[in-house]
């Protein structure tokens, strides 16, 4: 991925939901103008929830969902269903799209009101309206009274799609200038040096995705970005000509790179700076503590929100189980998740930790924070565990004076 290409979890995600046959697919063809989804008579052709990024006019970047019919039979059908649910925990906008003929019934009613617990924006589409006369028209609408984003379509004919896709952008969450990965920390000209290993997950060639963002946003603060590794630290801070305001480190290589940095330089990591973007920072500095907590038999889920192949050394599965039993000097028992999978009981848990989040949008990661606080189970992340473990947590929240006075 480019510096300027943008990432799939700054995109907003619209997901499409409905009934099988409702014709969800053929939506996601007309308003888009291309053929991403797979149309079919047969009902039940989406078995998995199918995500394209894309560009769609005057959204911008999006990323759009189709999902599995909410009406699925059999056993496979009630996982398909819980699939097209799991959906909405990243869903910014969603879109029911109801059949004409079928009209306005219990699985679309259940979902309006899923939506709206969720505060999630929508819009009803109502499909195959070629099929209606007037008077059927204003049945369902008697039906729906109260529904204000409303709009009778034709996917086949194309009717009333340019207002469909208006009607969606109107439902866009308003852009945050505030929120910043690390440019409200930075001023124009100021340096901040990137402590980058070398990752074996990433593909030859590639930063990660959190160090990739880090430089975009240091950029457009116009200030400078020096990205260096973590055996080079020490000489590349000697050999600038001036301070660097910020030293921003991988969470694996935190205890080197706070030996090698100068006390009267700021240091922080990735996955600090992530949980304050796109997560609640404040809780997982507070969650971190359950670390001292932790008793015999205690278990501990690790989750991450992508997925990837696993290296010997993986930080997930390997090295932080490591390091907390080493730290607690407990027996520590140890479950994972990965991707889109984030258990909705975490009462079998003492403690939470996840990643970054970086793969996944704000909306995701702040309903697994969300999950966590409503059961009262403590939530933490990978660069916070790290930080704290190693004893260097409250140096790395020097640049968050208010998060800092939580550990004093």
């Amino acid at each position: 991925m480019s510096l300027n290409a943008t990432p799939s979890s700054d995109r907003v995600h619209i997901g499409i939901f409905g009934r099988r046959n409702a014709g969800k697919s053929s939506i996601i063809n007309a308003i888009t103008g291309q053929s991403l989804a797979i149309v079919s008579d047969v009902k039940g052709t989406t078995t998995d929830p199918v995500s394209k990024a894309m560009e769609l006019l005057p959204l911008g970047p999006v990323v759009m969902i189709d999902t599995p019919g909410l009406d699925d039979e059999g056993k496979l059908g009630a996982l398909r269903i819980r699939k097209s649910y799991q959906v909405l925990n990243k869903t910014d906008i969603a879109v029911l799209v109801a059949d004409a003929g079928s009209g306005v019934e219990e699985p679309e009613k259940k979902l309006i009101q899923r939506f709206k617990d969720k505060k999630i924006p929508y819009v009803i589409a109502v499909n195959k309206s070629e099929l209606l006369n007037q008077q059927e028209k204003e049945a369902v609408c008697h039906m729906l009274q109260g529904e204000k984003n409303l709009i009778f379509v034709s996917a086949v004919l194309g009717t009333n799609i340019t207002e469909l896709k208006e009607l969606i952008a109107k439902q866009a969450p308003k852009e945050n200038e505030d929120q910043r990965i690390v440019g409200d920390l930075l001023r124009p000209s100021d340096l901040a040096v990137l402590v980058v290993p070398v990752d074996k997950a990433a593909p030859k060639g590639r930063l990660i995705l959190p160090q990739q963002q880090t430089i975009r946003d240091i950029l457009e603060a116009d200030a400078a970005a020096v990205v260096t590794k973590e055996n080079t630290l020490k000489e590349t801070l000697k050999k600038l000509g001036e301070k660097p305001k910020l030293v921003i480190t991988d969470s694996q290589v935190f205890e080197k790179a706070s030996a090698d940095t100068p006390e009267d330089i700021m240091l922080t990591s990735f996955s600090i700076l992530f949980a304050r973007y796109k997560g609640n920072l404040a809780e997982m500095v507070r969650g971190v503590t359950m670390l001292e907590r932790l008793k015999d038999g205690d278990t501990v889920l690790i989750s991450e929100g992508c997925t990837h192949h696993r290296q010997c050394d993986d930080i997930g599965t390997v090295k932080l189980p490591g390091w907390i039993l080493k730290h607690t000097g407990k027996n520590i028992k140890f479950a994972f998740t990965s991707g889109t999978e984030f258990p909705e009981d975490l009462s079998p848990y003492a403690l939470v930790i996840h990643c970054g989040g970086c793969m996944l949008n704000e909306r995701e990661m702040k309903y697994r924070i969300k999950c966590a606080l409503d059961q009262e189970t403590p939530i933490t992340n990978y660069g916070i565990s790290i930080a704290y473990m190693t004893g260097i947590l409250k140096r790395s929240l020097e640049p968050f004076p208010e998060i800092l006075k939580m550990l004093a």
